[in-house]
């Protein structure tokens, strides 16, 4: 069983950077089988993909809207995929999830984590 935990500090200030991290257990992040991905989903919407990484070479695709703000990173020998948050803005407020990707062209998301709240606030 493939289990996925998130972790952050949850309140930061517009502008600021955030670090939120995912440690897998039951599962490689280098299996060459899968992406490993970030979700969010602020107030009131749905979920959206934030990103993901390519377990067979470490490639990352980070949403359009988010490009060049968020990076997605991995620690293979930790088994841990991370999520970097800069110039931090109120919209980016919500609650962060990782996931396991198991078919990127149907979105298949066959894993969570329980999620971690993010909240920027001045």
């Amino acid at each position: 069983q493939v289990q996925l935990q998130e972790s952050g500090p949850g309140l930061v200030k517009p502008s600021q950077t955030l670090s939120l991290t995912c440690t897998v257990s039951g599962g490689s992040i280098t299996a060459n089988h899968y992406y490993w991905a970030w979700i969010r989903q602020a107030p009131g919407k749905e979920r959206e993909g934030i990103g993901c990484m390519d377990d067979s070479d470490g490639e990352t695709y980070i949403k359009n809207s988010v490009k060049g703000r968020f990076t997605i990173s991995s620690d293979n020998a930790k088994n841990t995929v991370y999520l970097e948050l800069n110039s931090l803005k109120f919209d980016d407020s919500g609650v962060y999830f990782c996931a396991r990707l198991r078919d990127i062209g149907a979105l298949w998301y066959d894993y969570y984590g329980q999620g971690t709240q993010v909240t920027v606030s001045a």
